[in-house]
């Protein structure tokens, strides 16, 4: 094997392991998309509902984001979190507060909620489904998978490339890396697309912002090294296979 497309490979090799940890971390983490509220004061007219609204089985899109918006929310493909404001006393008792402040709260949610269909108006199970957020939510949930299997299995051909001490099966790898990559811009773009939409429906309170945070900047930086990955481990194949077969015909000659 010729140096130069050695050191291609090792190169791609190391952006296919940052890109898959990338992944895997944006994957696990519940940042998202976050939400900066301004302090909520304690007032006796706090009690238990916001909390038992988000953490109910049957809290809607409506009422688990409305909390999201009042309480410093950050929302994950997994997850949505918020948290307690100091010194309210809704979420525990007086004397447990103290433990409690500033604790972000999180609720996985389940994978019926992840299958479940979005409504044109968010909360109001009359207004029909909306099935354009309803597609992108479960896309943006299933491609990340989609994605990291991609990559596993690309790497497991790699090994085996390693173990043959040939470069010809590394064009599998690179192609599994270019649709990994694919995978993973489609579903940053549904995420976005899916929060653009969801804000047009349910609209911010005033002094309330929201961003998008550093889980989804791992994604966004997944797929171009994906890419790279990708178009290096081709190109080795490609390049490789190409001299070996004008050698060969050179030698006969």
């Amino acid at each position: 094997m010729d140096n130069r497309f050695a050191t291609a490979f090792v190169i791609a090799c190391v952006l296919s392991l940052i890109s898959t940890i990338y992944m895997a971390a944006s994957i696990g983490t519940d940042f998202w998309y976050e939400y900066r509220s301004p302090v909520q004061e304690n007032s006796s007219d706090l009690n238990k509902s916001p909390w038992e609204d988000f953490i109910s089985d049957e809290a809607d899109e409506k009422t688990y984001n409305d909390a999201l918006f009042r309480y410093n929310g950050t929302l994950g493909l997994w997850r949505r979190c918020i948290t307690i404001p100091k010194g309210t006393h809704w979420y525990a008792p007086p004397e447990r507060t103290e433990s409690f402040d500033e604790a972000p709260k999180c609720v996985s949610f389940t994978l019926t909620e992840q299958f479940t269909e979005k409504f044109v108006d968010p909360g109001n199970h009359n207004s029909g489904i909306d099935l354009l957020r309803t597609y992108l939510w479960r896309c943006q949930f299933l491609l990340p998978f989609v994605s990291l299997g991609l990559m596993c299995f690309g790497a497991l051909i790699g090994l085996c490339a390693c173990i043959c001490r040939s470069l010809y099966p590394t064009i599998a790898t690179g192609i599994l890396h270019l649709l990994a990559g694919l995978c993973t811009l489609g579903s940053v773009s549904c995420y976005v697309a899916g929060i653009e939409l969801l804000h047009e429906k349910l609209v911010l309170p005033e002094n309330v912002s929201g961003e998008f945070g550093w889980s989804f900047c791992l994604a966004c930086v997944s797929a171009p090294l994906q890419f790279m990955a990708s178009a290096l481990f081709i190109w080795a194949a490609h390049t490789n296979r190409k001299e070996y077969t004008l050698m060969k015909a050179y030698r006969v000659a």
